[in-house]
């Protein structure tokens, strides 16, 4: 099917909170275990070409309080990390079995099983979240994060690939519209506990985690979403009944800029880049780290995209380019915050025109 074909106009929703006064609240963690309002990173491949040889463990981070790319200061199979510290609240939610803490973790490729979610979207992520507030991570790493029970760790098949994650603290109030774009996902859940207290604000979840049966799910829907700091996010999320390239039919056109795209390109039939609309979307090929290293699109498995030009989105999420995926439910998120576009901006080197020649940056 053509892009273009199936369009959606959702209405935004803008739900205010006020800036929360941080104590022990849930919250994304930085290496130092310090709350902060929002984190991203980007797990390196192990096929990067430059002067450090790179064991496919390494990771660039930012977040709000120092938002510019820096070297991890640990592996990303370590506790101490940002991924460790922000998981670890959900283990110990767990542990604690306490019935005022909500939490899901989702994949496509759900740890220690054989078979692939398809029957549900093509989602990665987890969420943690009490009635004052929590967080909401967007990943692209398959079998992960390991179920409660086994504690944190890092699959060895997420090695070999770059792969993307970011996450936002969200005040409580905002989750009732998380639940919404939830039921449009469809996650493969395969660890959750919604207690009866959230019923009523999260009953979408609440169903996903009992598996029971669930309400008719619209074509799709676009969230305003406000970090617990006052920073806005628009997120997208698309069913299984949107067939057609979310990048091309919907994100580019409602942002209204071109987008250079990133996205896994080992599997299905690629889609090349797209000029058919008014919008265009362009693959990226290459990309260039500030540790003066680089490597091919081929090796990354991450999902994300940037205004070609500088209007400043940025996007990251679960669905690749690919047809297939037209069939698949998922989504991103997507910010104007300036650190986090030149941040990923700044990595393109090279980029598929809708020509034969490639464009340099």
């Amino acid at each position: 099917m053509p892009a273009g074909s199936a369009w959606c106009y959702p209405a935004l929703l803008l739900l205010l909170s006020p800036v929360p006064l941080w104590a022990a609240e849930l919250s994304c963690r930085n290496e130092d275990g310090e709350a902060v309002d929002w984190f991203a990173l980007y797990k390196l491949p192990k096929h990067a070409k430059g002067q450090i040889s790179m064991l496919g463990l390494e990771y660039l981070y930012m977040d709000a309080l120092a938002p510019q790319w820096q070297l991890g200061k640990y592996l990303i199979n370590m506790t101490q990390g940002a991924l460790g510290q922000t998981l670890q609240q959900l283990y110990e939610t767990y542990e604690s079995k306490r019935n005022t803490t909500a939490y899901a973790i989702y994949n496509d490729e759900i740890p220690e099983s054989d078979s692939k979610g398809s029957k549900h979207g093509h989602t990665k992520g987890f969420l943690l979240l009490d009635k004052s507030q929590g967080f909401w991570v967007i990943h692209s790493v398959p079998l992960f994060p390991p179920i409660p029970e086994d504690g944190y760790g890092y699959p060895s098949t997420g090695e070999s690939f770059g792969q993307t994650a970011i996450c936002i603290t969200f005040k409580y109030d905002q989750f009732t519209e998380i639940d919404q774009q939830m039921l449009i996902y469809n996650p493969g859940i395969y660890s959750c506990s919604i207690p009866d207290i959230f019923q009523a604000d999260l009953p979408n979840l609440q169903k996903l985690c009992a598996k029971s049966r669930l309400p008719s799910v619209p074509l799709c829907h676009l969230s305003k979403l406000q970090s617990a700091h006052g920073e806005t996010f628009l997120h997208f999320a698309k069913s299984h009944l949107f067939i057609d390239d979310i990048y091309v039919a919907w994100m580019a056109q409602e942002l209204k800029t071109d987008l250079l795209a990133e996205s896994w390109q080992r599997s299905g039939e690629k889609l090349y880049s797209n000029c058919s609309l008014d919008y265009h979307v362009y693959n990226i090929n290459i990309i260039g780290t500030p540790l003066n290293s680089t490597f091919h699109s081929i090796n990354d498995h991450s999902k994300w995209a940037v205004s070609r030009k500088y209007n400043q989105w940025t996007c990251i999420g679960d669905l690749n380019r690919a047809a297939e995926q037209a069939w698949r439910s998922g989504g991103f998120i997507c910010t104007q915050n300036e650190q986090i576009y030149k941040a990923f901006r700044h990595l393109i080197i090279q980029y598929e025109s809708c020509t034969s020649a490639p464009r340099e940056l």
